[in-house]
Formats: C-alpha cells, structure tokens, sequence
C-alpha cells in the first residue's frame, strides 16, 4: 500500500499488523550528472524493494530534505539541521503509532546520521517500536561517483547525465572526512564528485540494489522476529 494514495479507511483496516516504512532522502548536489533527489530516489526504491518482498507493509511519501550542510556551497542544495531533521523524524513515528506496529525509517543519505541518531535515541527511549536503517555498500565510494550512479542507472537512467559525468576527489574517504566536516565538500572537489563515476552500470547498480535490500529485509524480520523470505 502507499500511504500517500490510501484513504483512512483502507488504513484502518489493517488493524495495526502493518510496517509503515518511511524513506529519508536529501535535496543536494550529486555531481553535474546526477539530480538533485538522488539520495530520495534511492530510498524510495529501498523501500518498495522492502515492500514488495514482505507483506503487510505501507509505504510512506518520501521526507525529501535532509542534513546536507557539508554541500551547501553548491547551488541547489536545501538543508534542515540535524536538529530540526530529528525533531519531524520523531514527530513523525510519534504520530504513526495509533495506525502501525511500527515504523522503519530508511535513510538514503549518510549526512542525516546524526540528526537520525538523535531521533532514534528518543524514539527509544520513549518506547516506540522502530528501527532506523541507512543505505550502504561494503567498498563504494562516497558520493556521485560509481555506486550511485550505477544505482540511479538502475532506478532511473533517464536523470543520468551520463555525458556530464566527471571524475572527482577519489581520495579514501576515512582520509577527507576531517577536511569535509571542517570545510565542506565543495574545497575538496569543485564538481562535488567524490569518486569515480565512469565505470558505473544499471547491471551493478540492480546488483547493489539488491543486495541492499536484502539486509533491509533481513534488519526488519529481525527487529520484528518473523522469517526473512528466502531470496
């Protein structure tokens, strides 16, 4: 189901067995190739993968803004503070509670860590039934480079500017992290690539993606103790 197109009649007939899984993108630059919702695209496809390989899970609208002051020197680029990102967050599965057994919130953007990290403290703290989940890959790169223009090949390839795609700053990311949080990204690289785009393909990207749906998957059956499908 997708809540945003439900009635709250069709919600209320799920007498609460339902997941509500809601998706937390940004609004930011990724590079001159990709849009500016990458990162909400991206976590909107996790969670129709998550739906479509459990049952009895609803969708939610994508929260589109996200922490994203490390871009703020690009134009385009619309940010919350991790402050304000916690407060909707937790307002948000606070008011989901009356209608669902309980709330997945998967983040599609590594910059809303510390806002998401506040508010699943409290969302804890206060009993609610959630698990804050982000998108990774073991090995890829940063940000505009490889992984995720391969995943956006495979989401969408229509909104890859692939003739546009440059490489950045391919310099580990464990090493530019003290210059990025001190500096933001743009010092670092002029194009806001961090890594190497060229290589990328919807194969690898559908492989990526699958894979992380996987242990969307296998997070979920755990946190709710129910049989992870077999893939």
């Amino acid at each position: 189901m997708e809540l945003a197109g439900a009635t709250w009649t069709e919600v209320d007939a799920t007498a609460r067995r339902c997941l509500l899984v809601l998706p937390v993108g940004s609004l930011e630059q990724h590079g001159p190739h990709l849009p500016l919702d990458t990162d909400s695209r991206v976590a909107a496809a996790l969670a129709h993968g998550l739906a479509g390989r459990l049952p009895d899970v609803v969708v939610a609208p994508v929260l589109a803004y996200g922490a994203s002051g490390e871009h703020a020197a690009f134009p385009g680029t619309l940010s919350l503070n991790h402050l304000v990102l916690a407060d909707v967050v937790i307002e948000l599965v606070r008011s989901a509670r009356s209608a669902f057994m309980g709330v997945v919130v998967i983040s599609g953007h590594g910059g809303n860590a510390e806002g998401l990290a506040r508010a699943e403290e409290r969302c804890l703290t206060d009993g609610e039934p959630v698990l804050f989940w982000f998108a990774r890959s073991n090995g890829g790169d940063a940000h505009a480079g490889r992984t995720e223009t391969s995943l956006m090949l495979a989401i969408d390839p229509s909104v890859v500017r692939f003739d546009l795609a440059q490489v950045g700053c391919t310099e580990p990311l464990g090493t530019l992290l003290p210059r990025l949080r001190a500096e933001g990204v743009r010092p670092v690289s002029s194009n806001g690539v961090l890594g190497d785009p060229t290589g990328a393909s919807a194969d690898e990207g559908r492989a990526l993606l699958d894979g992380m749906t996987a242990d969307l998957v296998s997070a979920v059956a755990a946190r709710w103790s129910f049989e992870a499908p077999v893939s």
